[in-house]
């Protein structure tokens, strides 16, 4: 069984990437496993002399009460969908939220991270952000990011963005494997700008592969790659885009402020992040 590990916190972003993340456990016949972290204000002792341990056991029995008491509203979600048969397991962890995530998907042998992000406004303080651009850079699984206001629907098509390198055909064949439990139709984009230095050889060489998939190549010649791949997510009815991240962030490249904001007025899906091997 796989496993997913799912950060929260409670918030009504996350609230909504849970839906996601058991949508997406029962799809791929995963257990979910829940990390809420908190970090502990450091105090100065000398200031603190008699009760210092005690603001600290305070402050630790006031976020497990918290925690005690959301569990049952995310189970509540998961029995209204009908997903209660779900095994859903819980961590509670004070320190740093990365540094506990990379410690809980080694120690758990975590498959997935599914996230939620802040809200349609933050788009580009997240996916540029340090917290969010630490997971996808020190995490070496695949992480699920979903914006706040994207509602679980099935998943039909699945964007797959390439640059046609070598390296990223063991990534297709990941997502491969996710869009045939789904299902689902993997359509694969790569932007063809002026400067480009890939091959019709190599395409049709791609093609050939993945003969027997369920994939679709789609070459758009442009030197406007955002407001290409923002038409391609409109006009082919994307369900969720999936790119790689290279040495420079697709996301630092792509999501800058003006194509955020446009991106985040006309489309919220869920983007599926794979590492480069």
């Amino acid at each position: 069984m796989k496993k997913i590990l799912f950060p929260t916190d409670f918030s009504e972003a996350a609230t909504n990437a849970f839906v996601h993340a058991l949508e997406f456990a029962k799809i791929v016949n995963a257990e979910l496993i829940l990390l809420h972290t908190f970090e502990i204000p450091v105090y100065d002792s000398q200031f603190f002399p008699e009760n210092y341990a005690s603001i600290y056991s305070s402050i630790e029995l006031a976020k497990f009460e918290m925690f005690k008491d959301e569990i049952p509203k995310l189970r509540a979600i998961a029995a209204a969908r009908k997903l209660d048969d779900i095994a859903i397991k819980h961590r509670l962890m004070d320190g740093d939220l990365i540094f506990n995530l990379k410690n809980a998907i080694e120690e758990d042998k975590i498959d997935f991270v599914i996230m939620g992000t802040s809200g349609v406004s933050d788009w580009t303080k997240f996916f540029t952000g340090s917290n969010t651009s630490s997971v996808i850079s020190g995490v070496k699984v695949p992480v699920l990011c979903v914006p706040a206001d994207a509602k679980f629907k099935k998943i039909k098509t699945i964007a797959f963005t390439t640059r046609y390198r070598e390296k990223d055909k063991e990534e297709l064949r990941k997502v491969l494997v996710i869009a045939r439990k789904m299902n689902a139709k993997v359509k694969s984009l790569y932007v063809r700008t002026s400067n480009s230095d890939v091959s019709d050889a190599t395409i049709k060489e791609w093609e050939y592969e993945f003969a027997d998939d369920n994939v679709e190549f789609l070459v758009l010649p442009s030197d406007e790659v955002k407001d290409t791949i923002l038409d391609f997510i409109l006009y082919k009815d994307i369900d969720v885009l999936t790119t790689i991240t290279h040495k420079k962030s697709f996301f630092e490249s792509i999501f800058d402020s003006s194509f955020t904001k446009k991106i985040t007025k006309e489309v919220s899906i869920p983007v599926l992040v794979m590492h480069e091997t």
